[in-house]
């Protein structure tokens, strides 16, 4: 399946008070790599007929990242059903190559004008499960 990926550097405004990374810049950086995925790959006018909605988050935290590491962001689309979509994002920290965090996300499509939920398109589908 296609994947996008890029690296970070972690800031000092990534921290917590125990100077890792807060697990809400976590969930910001998943979030920000599966909407540059999705503004990546399909047309303009699709994105502008449908917009993604969050259904529930997992994240599994295997390590911590303190200020100046670089982490490889990576995401794919594990399955798609229906109106639904599971993405899984994951963080590597490219000196060790150690797993930082594994998130698998539900997301749900819906009509920007109806905002309900509607069945992924084929040709949707068949942008992200083929390289």
């Amino acid at each position: 399946m296609p994947h996008h990926e890029k690296t970070i550097i972690v800031s000092e405004a990534d921290l917590d008070e125990l100077q890792h990374v807060n697990n809400v810049r976590y969930l910001q950086w998943i979030q920000d790599i599966s909407k540059e995925h999705w503004q990546i790959l399909v047309a303009a006018e699709d994105q502008k007929a449908m917009i993604w909605v969050v259904m529930r988050h997992e994240i599994d935290y295997k390590n911590a990242a303190v200020i100046g590491d670089e982490l490889r962001i990576k995401t794919h689309i594990n399955s798609s059903r229906g109106a639904t979509s599971v993405r899984v994002v994951e963080m590597v920290n490219t000196k060790t190559d150690q797993l930082v965090v594994r998130s698998r996300t539900k997301w749900c499509l819906l009509s920007s004008i109806t905002n309900k939920p509607i069945r992924i398109p084929e040709n949707i589908i068949a942008i992200f499960s083929t390289d």
